[in-house]
This record gives C-alpha cells, structure tokens and sequence, in this order.
C-alpha cells in the first residue's frame, strides 16, 4: 500500500491563508468527500466481490512475485490518480482521479475481503466490523485531535517516508522469500498509516487552496484505507 504527500503549489490561496468560517467550511467538504469515498468504496468492493471472475483472478495475484506485480501496478494506477487529481483545477476531472483510486483500492482489497467474508464463516463478519469500528474511530479521533489542538505534524514527513521505504522492502522481501511479516509488521504499519493520517490532516493548511477538497479528501482516503488493511489483518490474525 502505498501514500504520497502531495506538492506545494505557490499559487493556490491556501487554506491557512482564510478565515476561520471558510477553513471550516473547506474542512466539512473534505471530510464529506472522504466519507463519500468511503461508501463508494464499499459499493465497488460488494460489486467486485460478485464477479467470480475478478475474485478468482486477484486470488491468483497473492503468491510471490505475481503480489509484487499487483502491488507494482496498484502503486503506478494511484500515482497516477494522485497526479491527476492535484494537476487540475477541473472538479470533473478531480472526480474522475478519485473515481480511479477508490476503484483500485477496492480491487486490491478483493482477496482479503473475500477471506473475511466468504472463508471465514460467521466469525468473518465480526471481525470485519470489528476493524471497521476501530478503523473510523481511530481516524475520526486522530483528524479530530490536529483540528481541534491545531498542532503541527509537518515534522513526521521524514519518518513517514523513511519509514514506508522500509515497509515496502520488508513487503519485497517477504513476498521473494516467502516469509511471513507477521503481527508486528502489521502494528507497526498502524503506527505508520496513524501517522500519515496526522500528518495530511495538520498539512491540510499548507497544501491545498481552498478548491482543493478533492485531492485534500483523497489523501486522506489513502491514508484511512491503510490503516484499514492492517487493522484488519491484524483481527485476522486472531482466528
């Protein structure tokens, strides 16, 4: 999984540059748009999990150097989305860059979802919710801190991608040597993703003009679903 910080562009009006009430409101879309993706998530998830097909084919993908290659064309299709989204200032556009990184997060999360809720049984379900509720709480309770306090986590970029580096080599390794990662990789990309998630959010005012709810929502977005990976793999875990 993977989560870039988008560029400064010296020629927005940036969000730290308004008033209290229009930073408000450009914090209720963000957060909206985020939420909207959220459910869009879930619709594409519900439809991909239908296909047969596209389940069949994504399990396939999860052994070796063929889960590199998912991951290499994940990385490439939301770098892309990313890109697109911050180039323009056309919201048709934004949209469609959103549309694209919500659908291959959904499609990337297809084997994993598939285990939970078809291999499973009963217990898949409670597990699934279970890191559902963490999931948001521990988002909703992180972007709720910087907002509220106003501290600022500009700071934590280094280490963030020093340390999503070396995620993504142990993830190489692993899948070239056949090793497990195991439950504390997993807490410890919990730990990363809680970072970024304070990191985009206490950014917010520094990165975006004010017509850049969209890429601000998708940033976000990136960040909330790898927290959500790992969350679950770690309820996974338990059974």
């Amino acid at each position: 999984m993977d989560n870039q910080f988008p560029n400064h562009s010296s020629e927005k009006i940036l969000i730290g540059h308004i008033s209290e009430v229009e930073r408000t409101a450009f914090y209720k879309k963000t957060y909206s748009h985020v939420a909207g993706g959220v459910l869009v998530f879930i619709l594409f998830e519900y439809l991909l999990l239908q296909s047969e097909t596209v389940v069949n084919f994504m399990l396939s993908m999860t052994q070796g150097y063929k889960w590199l290659l998912l991951l290499g064309g994940f990385m490439l299709a939301t770098n892309y989305a990313e890109s697109m989204a911050m180039k323009t200032t056309d919201k048709n556009k934004q949209y469609l860059a959103y549309g694209i990184y919500i659908f291959f997060e959904a499609l990337i999360f297809v084997p994993m979802l598939y285990i939970v809720t078809e291999l499973m049984g009963p217990s898949g379900s409670e597990v699934l919710y279970q890191a559902s509720i963490v999931t948001l709480a521990l988002f909703t309770g992180l972007s709720a801190a910087v907002l509220m306090t106003k501290t600022d986590f500009s700071f934590l970029k280094t280490g963030l991608t020093i340390g999503f580096f070396i995620a993504i080599g142990l993830i190489i390794a692993g899948a070239i040597f056949g090793f497990n990662l195991g439950l504390w990789f997993s807490v410890a990309m919990c730990l990363l993703a809680g970072g970024s998630i304070l990191y985009q959010t206490s950014n917010l005012v520094k990165t975006y003009g004010v017509e850049d709810y969209i890429p601000a929502a998708l940033g976000l977005f990136a960040s909330l679903m790898l927290l959500f990976w790992y969350i679950l793999r770690i309820f996974m875990s338990r059974d």
